[in-house]
């Protein structure tokens, strides 16, 4: 049973082959080839444009508006004004009767416990559809250019032939400093 053992030369075993290295490209083109055959069947799975627009939640970051700004989004289409209202326009919005009210709702009804300075409305005016104005007006609220309409720091209509008050999209806070609409 001699000369039948098997033999390695040291020179196969230490220094890579052009073998070798056919190898290795074959199996990195086969593993590109294959996540690229991938990533459609993976990116298939997100939600269309359409859909988020049509009213997947949005999330939105407060951190960003200065005390006395406000910013508008857009959610399912409309537009949305979060304002961070400063003390001065809190305590003029909760000074007001809500008696004398067109569209009576308080304040506090309007904004979310905890979290006064904020407010969400969508920015819509309620007569004929057009888009108010922010910060304009005689209650430092929204004015609707079109025909009058004017709302006040919390949204309610003050003045104008607007039959309601702007609405209020479903929003949450998740943190302090973001809210979640829809």
């Amino acid at each position: 049973m001699k000369g039948f053992g098997i033999v390695t030369t040291a020179s196969s075993a230490e220094h890579p082959t052009r073998r070798d290295f056919l190898f290795v490209a074959t199996g990195a083109a086969a593993a590109v080839g294959g996540l690229a055959t991938l990533w459609p069947f993976v990116s298939q799975m997100n939600p269309d444009a359409s859909t988020i627009a049509a009213g997947a939640p949005i999330e939105v970051d407060l951190a960003p508006i200065a005390e006395g700004q406000d910013i508008k989004v857009f959610w399912r289409g409309k537009p949305i004004y979060i304002m961070n209202r400063t003390k001065k326009q809190v305590e003029e919005a909760r000074s007001v009767a809500v008696d004398s009210l067109k569209d009576p709702a308080s304040d506090e009804s309007r904004v979310k416990a905890g979290h006064d300075q904020w407010l969400v409305v969508i920015g819509i005016c309620t007569h004929l559809g057009c888009i108010p104005i922010a910060y304009e007006g005689n209650y430092d609220g929204f004015f609707c250019p079109c025909h009058g309409s004017q709302y006040d720091s919390s949204g309610r209509i003050r003045q104008g032939p607007a039959p309601a008050n702007l609405p209020i999209p479903p929003y949450t806070f998740v943190s302090d400093t973001k809210i979640q609409i829809g």
